[in-house]
């Protein structure tokens, strides 16, 4: 196989044909610096759009503002915000969630481990962490809702949190492994409840001043 051009932007390598090739691909200089690109089940999804400032880059920000600074003073779990690589044999999957949790337990039991660059630091997350989070966008509503769906629930990972405010007020979930599949997590005077950080969330959508969207995800016990 040749290789495959997309939107005269990403070119893929006739050497990528798995899991392993793609990892390989990813931590090279051939690998693109814009673009989001995965490797799910088989298949090479490549999204070239530009993101959305208010209704997927300013949602992302808040979810990373919360819980980063949740994870910095308890310092017993790791969030990584978006371009974080993360790769599971087991589903077949590597891609960059837009937000990912590792407890400091999943990782001295090595459920995750933590992928050391050619050159230096830490480049790539293997293995189940404890959440991962996505934002719907246009593009990607069909890999979110459906596709990462299934294979971050053949990962074994427990939550799956899942937004869209592309219309109207955000819809968040948050969505827990179950062995038929991911539950809906039930509402509590529209707070969600995460067992894997022990509290409730509630994502909130207000105007600002110039009239874009704001969001805020409040947190408690």
């Amino acid at each position: 196989m040749s290789t495959v051009v997309v939107a005269d932007q990403v070119r893929i390598p006739s050497w990528v044909n798995d899991l392993e090739s793609f990892r390989r691909w990813s931590r090279s200089d051939e690998y693109p610096e814009r673009g989001w690109v995965s490797y799910l089940d088989g298949e090479v999804w490549v999204d070239t759009d530009m993101e959305q400032l208010f209704t997927h880059n300013r949602v992302k920000t808040c979810f990373t503002v919360a819980l980063g600074g949740i994870a910095e003073s308890e310092e017993i779990w790791y969030y990584f915000s978006d371009r974080a690589f993360l790769s599971n044999a087991a589903a077949d999957l590597s891609t960059e969630p837009d937000g990912t949790s590792c407890s400091f337990a999943a990782l001295a039991a090595k459920r995750v481990i933590l992928v050391e660059g050619v050159e230096e630091g830490h480049v790539e997350i293997e293995g189940t962490p404890d959440m991962v989070l996505e934002v719907v966008s246009t593009r990607s509503a069909r890999k979110d809702t459906k596709v990462l769906r299934r294979l971050y629930w053949t990962a074994g990972t427990p939550e799956y949190w899942l937004v869209d405010a592309r219309n109207g007020p955000p819809q968040f979930d948050i969505l827990r492994w179950t062995e038929r599949g991911y539950a809906t997590t039930r509402r509590k005077d529209d707070w969600l409840k995460s067992k894997v950080f022990g509290r409730s969330f509630l994502l909130e959508a207000k105007p600002d001043r110039l009239g874009n969207p704001q969001f805020l995800l409040r947190f408690g016990e």
